[in-house]
């Protein structure tokens, strides 16, 4: 709707985890680079976790334009699944064909292990990607840490890549889980914008389709960094209705008024008065102990 009337090319805040809309904050450079580095390890595990809506999903896209051209990935987006369900998932995905009656797990495993045998006899690597990992039973990691088993001299061969909500790390403490748990070759805790990256991310998302930061008011940009909390899937949907809002209302800004009205209509107004006064309480705490090792200061100075 608002596309012509901003002079936008596509939308700038679609929820979908285009990497090419991916805003390289530090935070997601260094998540890159972790994953990027595990997967030359010669361990079997990487981890990427993170809250709801911090771009987990979006980095793992992008770690899939850089993989060598000789990888094979098999990616799991539902892992949900008993271990018999994600064998025959992988099979699937690594285009390995079976016989649906002689399904076992060991029929399973043992082609499985026979493809990455093969595959690394033809110099191709392997990488198995699970998003939403921390739905996994602890049976389903054990079975896959087993098809970890196969080794050279030198590396695994396969890469397992878990990716999930805080939950996967206090899955992955679980007594029966601890030999996958050290096998964890690079993990990485995806956190939330700062203000300063908030303000890049909206402008980022809006170069892409040849908009400029602008259409965002300074104090909208302010109110979207307090009522998102930095989450970036929060800020797409806050955005998109912030600037429906202001094409309906025919504004060539987003101003904070405007912002304020959309963030009711997408979260409710009960929602968006409880994250203002979270976060006001959380920047009242920070100015008490701000002035309080200031003060600490000035008498260690004094004395």
């Amino acid at each position: 709707m608002y596309l012509s009337y901003f002079g936008l090319t596509d939308n700038p805040f679609s929820i979908a985890p285009n990497p090419d809309f991916l805003y390289m904050s530090p935070r997601h450079k260094e998540a890159l680079a972790h994953l990027n580095f595990g997967l030359r390890e010669t361990g079997g595990f990487v981890m990427l976790t993170g809250e709801v809506g911090t771009g987990k999903t979006t980095v793992s896209r992008k770690l899939l334009q850089q993989l060598p051209a000789n990888t094979q990935v098999a990616m799991i987006l539902n892992p949900t699944l008993s271990a018999m369900e994600l064998l025959a998932t992988v099979c699937d995905e690594l285009k390995i064909r079976y016989v649906v009656k002689k399904a076992s797990l060991k029929y399973f495993t043992d082609l499985i292990l026979k493809k990455l045998a093969s595959n690394h006899s033809n110099s191709i690597n392997t990488v198995l990607i699970i998003d939403e990992a921390q739905h996994l039973q602890p049976e389903v990691l054990e079975q896959l840490r087993l098809l970890t088993n196969l080794e050279t001299d030198r590396e695994k061969l396969l890469k397992v890549v878990l990716i999930g909500q805080p939950e996967l790390q206090l899955l992955l403490k679980r007594n029966e889980l601890r030999q996958l748990a050290q096998r964890i070759t690079a993990r990485y805790h995806l956190m939330p914008l700062d203000k300063a990256e908030v303000r890049d991310y909206i402008g980022h998302r809006l170069g892409v389709v040849h908009g400029h930061a602008g259409i965002f008011s300074p104090q909208a940009i302010i109110l979207a960094y307090e009522i998102s909390a930095g989450i970036p899937r929060v800020m797409n949907l806050l955005c998109d209705r912030a600037l429906t809002l202001a094409f309906t209302r025919q504004e060539r800004q987003v101003s904070q008024r405007v912002f304020n009205a959309a963030a009711n209509q997408v979260l409710g107004p009960d929602v968006v008065e409880q994250r203002l006064a979270k976060h006001r309480s959380a920047m009242g705490k920070v100015a008490f102990f701000g002035a309080l090792l200031a003060g600490f200061m000035a008498g260690q100075w004094y004395a």
